[in-house]
């Protein structure tokens, strides 16, 4: 029986601006605001991101926080509220580490090629994944290929990715003018996933494009998890201009819905990645 889909709304990202749509939130309210709209839409969980005073990227624990306060008055206390580590060429592995450290989140996503960058990251990147396992934090693996895929698994079975409270997410496609992901590109990744290696965890997909909702059905259907939202795709399925984040999670949750798929609530989320589902 197909577990409830998990739906993780992605409001911003980390390169987009309101030049690119006006609807796009950045501000701590704005994030909060959009939040309580995604969850009403069928968002489980936020996958949040933070800007500084020139609208770049950021990992400033005051704004994260204030991004997370605002979440939390707005959409209540259900809500999963993860945040990235994401580097943008700007963060070093220690930096993301310590970030997490200081922040203590209940839910982070990292990129494994970024925190295992080299072979010398590993013991540091290992100890740090440990830590947060014993914290009971939901640490989200982001894998850009089947060859991550791959070494994720390589890494679990050495004992250095910790698999309590762990899942994936696998991302189609690269922030590139025109990206079009196609459903047809999860296939590597689910062949690498069910080799003999196996995990058994959560797994989720996010896609760029005007495919994203194909794509996201498909892995719907396959036993997998969703990620929608502007920081990867503007457009709605039926290729008109994309109105807002919660729209994009309520168009989502209908094609599900109509497949007989039922969308997971914040507390269904939490037994799931907790393991206790």
């Amino acid at each position: 029986m197909t577990a409830p889909l998990v739906i993780t709304v992605a409001p911003n990202g980390a390169r987009r601006t309101k030049a690119d749509h006006p609807a796009l939130p950045i501000e701590p309210r704005e994030i909060g605001l959009e939040a309580a709209r995604c969850r009403e839409a069928g968002a489980a969980m936020i996958h949040l991101h933070v800007r500084d005073a020139e609208n770049r990227h950021t990992l400033d624990l005051d704004r994260y926080r204030a991004a997370l306060a605002a979440v939390r008055r707005e959409a209540g206390p259900e809500m999963i509220c993860q945040v990235t580590t994401e580097a943008v060429g700007l963060y070093s592995p220690a930096e993301q580490i310590a970030a997490m450290r200081a922040l203590k989140p209940e839910a982070f996503s990292v990129a494994l090629r970024e925190l295992f960058a080299e072979p010398e990251d590993e013991g540091a990147a290992a100890a740090f994944l440990a830590e947060q396992a014993r914290a009971g934090v939901l640490v989200q693996h982001i894998l850009y290929d089947a060859g991550d895929v791959t070494r994720f698994q390589g890494l679990a079975a050495r004992g250095l990715i910790p698999l309590e409270r762990a899942s994936a997410l696998f991302v189609l496609g690269r922030y590139a003018v025109g990206q079009r992901s196609d459903p047809a590109d999860l296939l590597p990744f689910l062949a690498a996933w069910t080799s003999e290696h196996r995990l058994d965890l959560p797994w989720a997909l996010c896609a760029f494009g005007p495919r994203e909702a194909a794509c996201l059905v498909a892995a719907a259907t396959l036993g997998g998890h969703a990620r929608v939202g502007f920081e990867n795709n503007l457009w709605r399925p039926d290729g008109r201009p994309a109105t807002s984040n919660a729209a994009q999670v309520a168009d989502l949750a209908g094609l599900a819905r109509a497949l007989g798929i039922e969308v997971a609530t914040g507390a269904q989320a939490r037994a799931l990645f907790s393991g206790e589902a």
